[in-house]
């Protein structure tokens, strides 16, 4: 085999706003948890959920979306990819850590039983700029997929 793939497909729901910062450089970086849930039946006949957390970070006009439009509960589709980080905690012991790095990013509505769900709108990471080219902002949702009650500000 020539190559390798490291990548991640995820849908869950926010388990809190994500948290954003900026750097000095002016880049925002967002961080946030997701829950994915799988359910089974086990042998006994009990219905079985398995509940995993996720901890996704976001770059520049992704994390300015996710500032601007996400909340504990939505549900979030995640494309990305797994990072291992490694770092010492404050009684000085060695920790590691998985991060989804995500490149793409799809508002999938609230949390279930919620209101007005909306269709849907994916926004991507733009590939790196170029020296002295800022980043695009992401792409304004187009009026056909804007979604949503009259009640909510938000545009799609």
């Amino acid at each position: 085999m020539a190559g390798s793939v490291n990548k991640v497909i995820l849908i869950g729901n926010l388990g809190s706003d994500p948290e954003v910062r900026y750097l000095e450089s002016g880049s925002a970086v967002a961080k946030f948890n997701i829950a994915t849930t799988e359910s089974y039946t086990n042998k006994s006949g009990e219905r079985v959920d398995n509940t995993e957390w996720h901890r996704i970070e976001l770059w520049e006009g992704l994390a300015k979306v996710a500032e601007k439009y996400l909340k504990k509960g939505n549900q979030v589709y995640i494309e990305g990819r797994i990072r291992t980080d490694s770092w010492t905690d404050k009684e000085g012991q060695q920790r590691t850590g998985v991060t989804i790095r995500a490149n793409s990013m799809t508002l999938l509505g609230g949390p279930a039983g919620g209101g007005s769900e909306s269709s849907g709108q994916g926004y991507s990471q733009p590939s790196a700029p170029r020296a002295n080219q800022s980043p695009r902002s992401s792409d304004p949702i187009p009026p056909s997929l804007a979604a949503g009650n009259d009640d909510d500000d938000l545009p799609f």
